[in-house]
């Protein structure tokens, strides 16, 4: 625990047995209350890996949900074991656990309510092997959802982030999609209630083993994003009414 608050770490995975246990060994259990990892219906054995980890709460999808299915499940559960600071780290070690001290430091004080790690911050990002494409979408998207949203951040788009249980209790993330656009709807609907949002460099690592959608998955999630944006917008100003902002 950290200052009397719970911490929960959730793992949403896919085929993640080859970097699994890698990942699992930095997570500080020092400061760490329990780990959760959601098997989103893999092909590998991912759930036995994480058995014999000694992870404890691990929760299987008999069919693959998605991305954002699977996070809901993580939250959900997270929620039910009475967490207090909930950091979702991918499972593929593309995303430092070193960082979640960082994370819980930030939240546990009473700084922000939300943390993110951020591929962007510093020049990290072309270095660390992120593609050329992604990086130059990643820019685009954000200066948009900045503008629409009325809010500045460095990327929404990093899947390394840090909650408090008020926030999730505060949003409708069952509404969202199932699908990548869940951290960008999440992240939505957090500034539209209002809660600040902190942001930590994280460094970039992009391997073989770790995940990452394809180009037509990109654009799919480019167009969800923009969606998102342009919803967020309406809603604020109040042309329009929508179930995830309730």
């Amino acid at each position: 625990m950290y200052k009397h608050k719970k911490v929960i770490v959730v793992l949403p995975a896919y085929n993640a047995a080859q970097t699994l246990e890698k990942t699992y060994r930095e997570i500080p259990m020092d400061l760490v209350d329990e780990v959760i990892l959601c098997d989103d219906a893999s092909r590998d054995n991912t759930v036995e890996l994480a058995k014999s980890l000694g992870i404890t709460h691990i929760i299987s999808h008999p069919k693959n949900k998605g991305y954002g299915g699977n996070q809901k499940s993580l939250y959900n559960k997270a929620l039910e074991l009475k967490g207090d600071i909930i950091i979702m780290l991918h499972p593929d070690y593309q995303y430092t656990p070193l960082l979640i001290p960082s994370f819980v430091n930030i939240i546990g004080e009473g700084l922000y309510p939300v943390v993110l790690g951020s591929r962007i911050l510093g020049k990290g990002a072309l270095k660390g092997g992120m593609p050329l494409y992604k990086y130059i979408a990643n820019r685009f998207l954000t200066m948009f959802q900045n503008l629409l949203i009325g809010y500045k951040l460095s990327e929404y788009h990093t899947g390394y982030r840090a909650f408090s249980a008020e926030v999730l209790r505060s949003i409708n993330y069952n509404a969202n999609s199932d699908d990548f656009v869940f951290d960008n709807q999440m992240l939505s609907q957090i500034i539209y209630k209002g809660f600040d949002i902190a942001e930590v460099t994280c460094p970039t690592k992009y391997f073989e083993e770790a995940s990452s959608i394809n180009f037509s998955r990109s654009v799919k999630y480019g167009l969800g994003v923009l969606r998102v944006s342009v919803t967020h917008l309406l809603c604020r100003i109040g042309l329009l009414r929508s179930e995830i902002y309730k």
